[in-house]
């Protein structure tokens, strides 16, 4: 199938069903309209032409390692070099340091395009973008000189360096460890799981590492964040000699298989990587937490990405296979698939899916900046940024694992041979569930810390505008969309109740039964905010398109917002069984 950028979609569902026209208005964003679908129609025009060719020959050829160094597929380098010279990377840098200072919305748009090209090639820029993030944030004035020009422009690339073989998600016992030597300190230890630890595709690689200072507390309180650069800067921003810093291992992986993920070792020579401190000492995780939610965030987006992409896959393949007859079909002979019942029941799905995890993960951009400092109501969207992150993690990367599932199926026996691409896309979306965080960890977050907030009353406000959007479509009646937003209500009322009830069990210091419940709650959450996007997309659709989004909306609230009351129900009362099992239960 040939890729294409479907921007006017995009555009459509951030304008209007994620908000930013709204945060306009508000004065918390100032890129017009017409900026936006200019920038994301060059962009759309970049993905198609230089990275969506690339994306089944870097699944095919793999990166690889030979001693240090890591080669990545035949024509990266070239497409990488496009990346820079379109200055693609600085959208969101502070201008200071050469970046555009763009809304963070407009990037996840460029994250959700690149994704739906070629995931493999993502995560270099995805991370990148998060490693300036959080040197903005925290670092000093001299590192963010030294720096952020030259990562904004893309000209160094950025990592994240948490995992360890004995620590995985619980960094509290994390072993890396940092020794003060004048300006700097000098980092031992390993890392795992680092992507595009290293590659060929830039000169300097900057490593952002948790380490633990000699005399650290226990725990996650002892962890302190360093800037560790493969190369070493001069005085005059030349490069300076190799650091004690290499990749020893590179993962032959599942999917992605063009993003090298590499074991990175510091101090193998003995003398340890310098590195330098960024932010306090002992506040690494809170320094690192600034790029690791932003990558929540767009790992949320590459699930949904990859699930367009898988879409459009299938629905290629549906309109030209063509087998058995099919009532609407009257053209005579065998039909294409896509006129079948069932298969328009998975393409439907698909469909669905996609937009409203597209819809969550732009919301919660949009929402990313009108919190920003200085804008209006800053704190209440800050607030409603955090309780989506989780969300938009969990929900959009779960869908792109259970999207691109679908298109294998709608392939039959040609989506499980390598021929047709459909097999890839699952593949590499697999991952995404697990980055930044298991989505357990993530429904851990929402039920524990996000509905928490302020009471509860987070929630209620966001719980509110989706009862709004509901009620608005209730009196949509050209859209026969009535029925639909009453099961929508209903939707809604169950979170609320199971919210209330998960928070009584935090209340009473019944921990473990609350998070029990967490992940069948965030599931009813993503449904119900999934659903009332696709009905608010329906209701500010122009008529052309209007009778098309009401269907999909009416098609994903019966077939899948009306399983959200027992979704919330099992959150609360179903943690009693989990709860009761052991581990003998395997023995059963």
């Amino acid at each position: 199938m040939t890729y294409t950028a479907a921007v006017d979609e995009m555009v459509f569902a951030l304008e209007k069903v994620a908000g930013l026209a709204e945060a306009r208005e508000a004065g918390a964003v100032e890129l017009g309209e017409d900026d936006v679908l200019a920038i994301l129609t060059e962009a759309g025009r970049f993905a198609e032409e230089e990275l969506a060719p690339l994306n089944e020959v870097g699944d095919r050829e793999h990166s690889r390692r030979d001693g240090a160094t890591v080669t990545t597929p035949k024509g990266w380098d070239k497409a990488y070099r496009a990346w820079v010279e379109g200055g693609w990377g600085s959208l969101t840098g502070e201008e200071e340091y050469g970046g555009q200072g763009l809304p963070m919305s407009l990037q996840i748009v460029l994250t959700d395009i690149v994704n739906q090209a070629n995931a493999g090639f993502s995560l270099n820029p995805l991370l990148t973008v998060g490693a300036v993030e959080a040197l903005q944030a925290h670092a000093s004035d001299a590192l963010k000189a030294t720096y952020l020009p030259r990562m904004i422009a893309g000209e160094w690339t950025g990592t994240m360096n948490l995992t360890e073989p004995q620590a995985g998600s619980d960094l509290g016992t994390l072993k890396a460890k940092a020794v003060p030597e004048g300006d700097h300190y000098r980092v031992f230890g390993q890392k795992i799981f680092i992507s595009y630890g290293e590659h060929d595709l830039t000169e300097n690689i900057i490593h952002l590492v948790l380490a633990r200072l000699p005399d650290a507390a226990e725990g996650t309180r002892g962890i302190s964040l360093f800037l560790v650069p493969k190369f070493l800067v001069n005085d005059d921003g030349s490069l300076g000699e190799r650091n004690d810093v290499e990749c020893v291992g590179v993962e032959d992986k599942l999917g992605i298989h063009a993003s090298p993920t590499c074991t990175m070792a510091y101090g193998t020579k003995g003398e340890g990587a310098i590195g330098y401190l960024v932010g306090e000492p002992g506040r690494g995780l809170n320094a690192m937490f600034t790029m690791m939610n932003q990558a929540r965030v767009s790992v949320g987006m590459q699930g949904a990405a990859v699930a367009e992409r898988a879409t459009q896959r299938a629905v290629a393949f549906a309109m030209e296979r063509r087998q058995g007859a099919a009532a609407t079909w009257a053209e005579g002979g065998p039909a294409p698939i896509a006129y079948h019942p069932d298969v328009k029941r998975m393409l439907l799905t698909m469909r669905g899916m996609t937009r409203a995890a597209r819809a969550i993960c732009y919301a919660c951009a949009v929402a990313i900046d009108r919190g920003r400092p200085g804008r209006p109501d800053a704190d209440f969207w800050k607030a409603r940024a955090d309780l989506l992150t989780p969300i938009a993690k969990a929900f959009a990367s779960d869908i792109g694992v259970e999207v691109s599932s679908l298109g294998i199926q709608v392939h039959g026996g040609m989506g499980y041979v390598e021929e047709t691409g459909a097999a890839q896309h699952f593949r590499d979306a697999r991952i995404f569930t697990i980055y930044e965080g298991t989505n357990g960890i993530q429904a851990i977050d929402l039920v524990r810390r996000k509905i928490t907030m302020a009471d509860g009353e987070v929630l209620a406000a966001y719980l509110k505008e989706l009862r709004g959007i509901a009620e608005a479509a209730r009196g949509a009646n050209d859209l026969a969309l009535g029925g639909t937003a009453r099961r929508l209500e209903t939707a809604i009322d169950a979170v609320a109740e199971a919210a209330t009830a998960l928070r009584a069990s935090l209340g009473a210091g019944e921990l473990d039964k609350a998070l029990a419940g967490a992940t069948p709650f965030l599931r009813a959450m993503g449904l119900t905010a999934g659903g009332a996007y696709l009905m608010k997309a329906a209701l500010h659709a122009e008529n052309g398109a209007a009778a098309g989004r009401a269907g999909l909306a009416r098609f994903f609230c019966e077939a899948y917002v009306a399983s959200v009351p027992s979704l919330a129900e099992n959150a609360v009362a179903g943690s009693d069984d989990i709860l009761a099992a052991t581990p003998d239960i395997l023995a059963a």
